[in-house]
Order: structure tokens, then sequence, then C-alpha cells
């Protein structure tokens, strides 16, 4: 083939400003890097010591057993599995916005590690309060932060990975739903 026979996507005009060849408009670009990366490798680990560290500091023992519960609490082995399938959530939709990052400028990487560290902090901390301390009333005030984080992390990547953004609603609902549940443990406990 010769380089006046280049395929269309290889094609490139001159600029008339510049002798830089520049890719024409209707040229395909590379799609980005698709699969299991260092990165989705990363997300994985990280969400696996946010989860374990939880875990960890989740103790039902006889004082939980104890507590007065809303009748529309689910059964407990539930929240093993939904928090299972939520972490999950949160590692793709990490992968997914570190990916779409790296083709914006400036990158809002950066950013999203914050955001990301910021609402793992609040999601351990509310398992230290609730059940390592006891101080559901505590967990209530601080379930604002992690809610908050949430709709943060939602916000940050609605722009430049929508389908991260979207990953994040589950996550959000089920907060808010055990937030319902906290402030009901509170209030039936007085």
């Amino acid at each position: 083939m010769t380089p006046s026979q280049k395929p269309p996507s290889q094609s490139v005009q001159q600029s008339p400003s510049s002798d830089a060849a520049t890719p024409l408009a209707g040229a395909a670009a590379s799609p980005p890097a698709r699969g299991l990366g260092i990165d989705s490798l990363v997300a994985a680990v990280a969400v696996i010591i946010v989860a374990g560290t939880g875990g960890a500091l989740t103790r039902l023992d006889d004082w939980y057993y104890a507590l007065k519960q809303p009748a529309f609490k689910p059964p407990d082995w539930a929240f093993g599995p939904a928090w299972t399938l939520l972490f999950f959530m949160i590692a793709w939709a990490a992968v997914v916005g570190w990916r779409a990052g790296a083709h914006q400028d400036p990158s809002p990487r950066m950013r999203m590690l914050t955001l990301l560290a910021i609402n793992a902090l609040a999601n351990v901390g509310w398992s230290l309060l609730y059940f390592f301390l006891r101080r559901p009333d505590w967990a209530l005030a601080e379930v604002v932060i992690l809610w908050g984080s949430i709709v943060a992390l939602i916000l940050h990547f609605r722009p430049y990975a929508p389908r991260a953004a979207l990953l994040l609603v589950p996550y959000l609902l089920w907060v808010s739903f055990a937030a319902v549940l906290n402030f009901e443990a509170v209030r039936l406990n007085r």
C-alpha cells in the first residue's frame, strides 16, 4: 500500500497554519484500554481493605441483639451479601472513573482519590461508632458525613464518567436506608 492509499483511520491532513499533520475529523481514535489492569487490582485491594476493616469492627454480640430494632429491618444475614455487592460496585465505579479521568485535562483523578478516601474513612467510621464503640447516636451524626461523601462522589463523576456515578446510586440508596435504620435504633432504645 502506498502512502496515498492509507486506510481512512490513518488519513491525515495538513493544517493550513502549520506543517504538522493532524488527524482528520472522521478518523477513528484508538479505544481506551479494556479488561483487567493494575487500576482494577488497586481498586479491588482498596475495597477489600475497607470492607475488611469495617467487618472487623462489626460485632454482633449480646449488646447488638438486645437493641430494639424497627420491624422493617432486614435479617442480619442479608447485610453481608448487600455490602459485598455494593463494595463491588464501588470498586467498579472507581475503575471506570479512573480510566475516564485519564482523558481529561486537568485530570480529575486526584480529586476522585481524595473523595474515595474520605468515603472509605466515613464508611469505616460508621462501623466503629455503631458496633465497636456501641454509640448508635454518634453513628447517626456520622452517617450524614458518609451520605455526603457518596453524593460528592456521584457529583464528581457525573460530568466525565456518568456510568461511575450511576454505579454509586445503589450505595447511596442503601446508606439512606441504613440511616433510617440507625435513626430508628436510636429512637427505640432511648
